[in-house]
């Protein structure tokens, strides 16, 4: 079997990523990168392909716990630290991306932001992201927290905290633990709830994002609030 460094240059996952950008590496060619070495007698993309196949998708084997990374074979204790640490590098990028005071004028970096934050919980979540005038973002909370069946919402405690933070307008979003992508008629329900709610008191509701597998739905997009 040829070692990586034996590969052509075109093939190999560093330069790859190197000359054409990490956009062009698989799942596999990323992780192999971080493992650096595979199991004895593979190259680390070998082992990166089988750690997909038994323990993936990508997704969810990233959200393991250092615990469960611990008893996959190839990931000792320096990788396992370098896998948790790239997440929360991702989460503070793009929590960065939200606090530096831009107007949020890019429903993907949104969508991007609630997945990253609930994305791969046990329990559905629902969180608000307070917005002032300009659309910056002031404040992030989850303020709900249920179980595999949903989450009670209180239009009321979301209204006090938007006023707490002296926010003129929100987006809030959700995860379904299930995976199920599609919105509920309970999720139309609660948006309903909230946008009259928040119209009282001169407040906007944006955008309901929910998150499962693929990629965000937003209630707005479909015309829904």
């Amino acid at each position: 079997m040829l070692r990586i460094r034996e590969w052509p240059a075109s093939e190999r996952p560093r330069e790859k990523l190197l000359s054409r950008g990490p956009g062009a590496l698989s799942d596999a060619e990323l992780l192999a990168i971080f493992l650096g070495s595979g199991l004895r007698g593979q190259d680390a993309v070998t082992t990166a392909r089988q750690l997909l196949a038994v323990h993936g998708p990508l997704r969810r084997l990233l959200e393991c716990s250092p615990q469960e990374l611990a008893s996959l074979p190839g990931l000792g204790p320096a990788r396992i630290c370098q896998l948790t640490a790239v997440l929360e590098l991702s989460h503070r990028h793009l929590s960065a991306e939200l606090e530096r005071g831009e107007t949020l004028s890019d429903p993907e970096s949104v969508g991007r932001y609630f997945a990253q934050r609930l994305r791969g919980r046990s329990h559905e979540v629902f969180a608000v992201l307070f917005l002032d005038t300009c659309h910056r973002a002031l404040a992030f909370e989850e303020m709900f927290h249920g179980t595999v069946d949903g989450a009670e919402v209180h239009p009321r405690e979301v209204v006090r905290r938007a006023l707490a933070h002296n926010a003129a307008a929100l987006i809030v979003g959700h995860n379904h633990p299930s995976g199920n992508r599609e919105p509920s008629a309970a999720d139309r329900t609660v948006t309903l709830r909230l946008k009259q709610a928040l119209a009282l008191v001169d407040l906007r509701l944006l955008d309901h994002i929910v998150i499962a597998d693929g990629p965000p739905v937003s209630l707005a997009a479909r015309g829904w609030l």
